[in-house]
């Protein structure tokens, strides 16, 4: 008799832990620290918060491009079973080239200007695909029409100058999507690009990746962007992950008051005619780290209620209902403190 499983499938990418630390003459710079994140297969993962936060420093950790003087740490970092702590500089590369792609932002300077576009797509699908000259370029055109960019043959023979910003992000996205990956990481792919473009590259990007089955882990500081893209939300602040959960209870309930203060910056979150709202101070330097909560200087909510605590010790990233984890001492209880308020 078989026995069916309700067992959800193994994440593709599991961290656990994850330090980046930058060893300055100045001192130490911890611009990531005890970082855990899953993504599972074809998940759609946001990675949310001011610049200076972490979240480049977070995609590059995972790509293994962090350079001396940074040093990355991590008690489990595994891609697809693969413990990638383990690999040599050849195999990062194989697995940059083969299983994970990357789409960063300023697209114009990613590409290469002395080549036309088709001759940079096509030079990729050939070198991970193995295909002949004459397939990759077929196969280059076929995916330059599913990134819409219009009259593909004749494009494809431009170079990148020749573009537009929009146009340049179409042609990164068939990049990536040019070695079939399961995960992409794309760092603010649309920061540059007006609000008309941006919804057309995030619904084009949202529908390749459907199509294809691939993962995301999408890094931005446009929680309105999380909003459209994302199905589970991390909010992170000066390296700590201050607030985890699905992108539904994120927005109905958020728990931390940074998160709240992020939402409440959100344009269509505000009353017409009303001054855009915005957290005031900003997000401190990863050398100079306050003691206990790293928000603390910047919440409101802790002088409300008069926490001294948030000044002195960290909060940990509990669970405070089922799939929302929140580091905030409003709602954790430790020592003599006694959490002022509950879920």
């Amino acid at each position: 008799m078989g026995f069916s499983s309700n067992r959800l499938p193994a994440p593709l990418l599991s961290v656990r832990n994850l330090r980046t630390i930058f060893r300055m003459p100045e001192g130490d710079a911890r611009a990531l620290d005890s970082l855990n994140l899953e993504i599972g297969p074809g998940e759609i993962v946001g990675l949310v918060g001011e610049s200076g936060s972490g979240k480049t420093v977070t995609a590059l950790s995972l790509l293994g491009l962090i350079q001396p003087p940074g040093e990355v740490r991590a008690d489990e970092l595994t891609f697809d079973g693969i413990d990638l702590r383990s690999l040599s500089e050849d195999g990062w590369a194989d697995v940059r080239g083969s299983r994970i792609a990357l789409i960063f932002q300023d697209p114009k300077i990613r590409l290469n200007p002395v080549f036309s576009i088709g001759t940079q797509v096509a030079e990729v699908i050939e070198l991970h695909q193995g295909l002949d000259r004459h397939s990759a370029w077929e196969h280059m055109l076929t995916l330059l029409e599913e990134v819409e960019i219009p009259e593909a043959e004749r494009k494809a023979y431009v170079y990148p100058h020749e573009l537009s910003i929009g146009q340049a992000q179409r042609v990164m996205i068939a990049m990536a999507l040019a070695i079939e990956p399961d995960l992409i990481i794309a760092d603010e792919p649309t920061s540059s690009l007006d609000a008309t473009i941006q919804a057309q590259i995030l619904n084009l990007l949202l529908s390749q990746v459907r199509k294809r089955g691939a993962a995301i882990l999408l890094i931005s500081h446009n929680l309105a962007v999380m909003a459209q893209m994302a199905e589970r939300i991390i909010v992170l602040y000066a390296g700590h992950a201050l607030e985890v959960a699905s992108s539904q209870h994120l927005f109905s309930k958020p728990y931390h008051p940074y998160t709240q203060g992020l939402i409440d910056a959100i344009p269509q979150h505000q009353q017409s005619g009303e001054r855009l709202r915005s957290i005031p101070g900003s997000v401190p330097d990863a050398r100079a780290l306050p003691e206990g909560c790293r928000f603390a200087p910047r919440c409101e909510a802790r002088k409300t209620f008069g926490l001294s605590i948030c000044e002195e010790q960290t909060p940990q990233l509990n669970v405070v209902t089922p799939g929302h984890q929140v580091r905030c001492w409003l709602y954790h209880s430790g020592g003599d403190h006694e959490a002022p308020l509950l879920p």
